[in-house]
């Protein structure tokens, strides 16, 4: 049985600020979550009794909100300039994820991060697949390769000068894929 569309809409609104506010402060409290996204702590707990719960349920949705857009970057780039598109958005939502701590070593949350692994290698593939039949990336590229080479992307220092390093081994890394 699906949820009502208000109660589905709540739900939305709730992981859209909590994305927002656990970006900019990951020890945001939920009841603050709950207040920016105009529902009452009781809406919230429903939907998500623990903040674990929450910070789980937002990885999701982001990790398949970002394997879901591939098609419309690759519409709107050219394969290799989504790809770079695609892995900067990445390091940005595992920059947060990082940032997030202890609520993400439990066995739920290893759960959910291996049940994302499949998305993610099926997005690069896709992104490769793309790159390879326009001539812009060598052929034979491995996803979990490519994934793996791309990790260094969100492993610099937060600021300016950590993206600006970020930038600089992208580039480097994308080289080595022509």
């Amino acid at each position: 049985m699906s949820p009502r569309s208000d109660a589905q809409r709540n739900r939305d609104r709730i992981l859209e600020v909590a994305a927002e506010a656990l970006a900019a402060d990951p020890s945001t409290s939920l009841n603050a979550i709950a207040k920016r996204a105009g529902v009452g702590p009781g809406t919230l707990y429903r939907h998500f009794p623990t903040r674990e719960d929450l910070i789980l349920a937002l990885y999701r949705h982001e990790v398949e909100s970002l394997s879901a857009m591939v098609e419309e970057l690759l519409e709107a780039e050219p394969p290799v300039a989504a790809l770079r598109t695609w892995f900067l958005r990445l390091a940005e939502l595992i920059t947060i994820k990082h940032g997030l701590g202890e609520a993400l070593n439990t066995a739920a949350a290893r759960a959910v991060i291996d049940g994302t692994y499949a998305p993610v290698l099926g997005a690069i593939r896709r992104l490769l697949d793309a790159g390879e039949a326009a001539g812009e990336l060598r052929p034979g590229l491995d996803e979990s390769d490519v994934l793996l080479l791309m990790s260094c992307i969100w492993r610099v220092p937060p600021g300016p000068a950590g993206a600006a390093q970020a930038e600089r081994l992208l580039e480097t890394v994308i080289s080595a894929l022509r």
